[in-house]
């Protein structure tokens, strides 16, 4: 996948999204919604799904009901999936690359943080099986954080992170899944590569600097990181 951008650092730090970029999470989204969206006879199929990657919790709610038309609130469908979510959370498997990318960078003292559209009640509840790697960031922002006064794609959730890292936006890189993360990172004034779920249209991902097919295809050097 092609670069946006040739004039890349120096990175002083790293920022990841969490869904669909360093967990396997957005599968349990689809089939909690499909499952919700199937008992008024509607399909969560992708047409639907793409718009919604990225999107904070009542977001993503609100569009799923309106593209829908379901016949309920936003209210309503939340608290429909919170116990489905809940069950389905825990068993969350790592995305290809994750793990080793974020042990390297701790390793070699770069700072790192999650930056996530997820509550910290789900954040718990995502990284059950992860909290040995998931311990080695420096600083974890949900979207609920006291801090963050809008979800994504405001950069709110990205200049908390990297203030609490001690370095300046314009220092940091973004890793994102999703077409709202990246206009996030960029309005937050940082560098972003997107890792974009297969089934999603690269045309989306004009704005980050680049695409890659999964964290294990990220060029460490070509950014001033330390190799593996």
């Amino acid at each position: 996948m092609a670069e946006r951008n040739t004039d890349f650092g120096p990175i002083k730090a790293v920022i990841f999204d969490m869904d669909g970029l360093l967990l396997d999470t957005e599968g349990i989204y689809t089939e909690v919604t499909h499952l919700i969206a199937s008992r008024y006879g509607r399909a969560f199929d992708w047409e639907v799904k793409r718009d919604t990657i990225g999107r904070g919790a009542r977001d993503f709610a609100g569009y799923v009901i309106n593209a829908l038309e379901l016949p309920m609130s936003i209210d309503e469908f939340l608290t429909t999936r919170e116990p489905m979510l809940n069950e389905r959370f825990p068993q969350s498997s790592a995305m290809a690359g994750a793990e080793a990318l974020v042990r390297h960078l701790a390793a070699n003292n770069i700072p790192i943080a999650v930056g996530t559209s997820s509550s910290v009640h789900y954040f718990e509840a995502k990284t059950t099986l992860h909290r040995a790697w998931f311990e080695l960031f420096d600083t974890v922002v949900t979207a609920d954080d006291p801090q963050v006064g809008a979800a994504k794609p405001a950069p709110d959730i990205f200049l908390v992170a990297a203030r609490r890292l001690g370095v300046d936006p314009k220092d940091c890189l973004v890793f994102e899944d999703s077409p709202l993360g990246v206009t996030a990172a960029k309005a937050a004034g940082m560098y972003a590569v997107a890792v974009p779920d297969s089934h999603m249209p690269l045309e989306q991902y004009t704005h980050a600097d680049l695409c890659l097919p999964s964290l294990e295809a990220f060029p460490l050097e070509a950014w001033g990181l330390p190799g593996y």
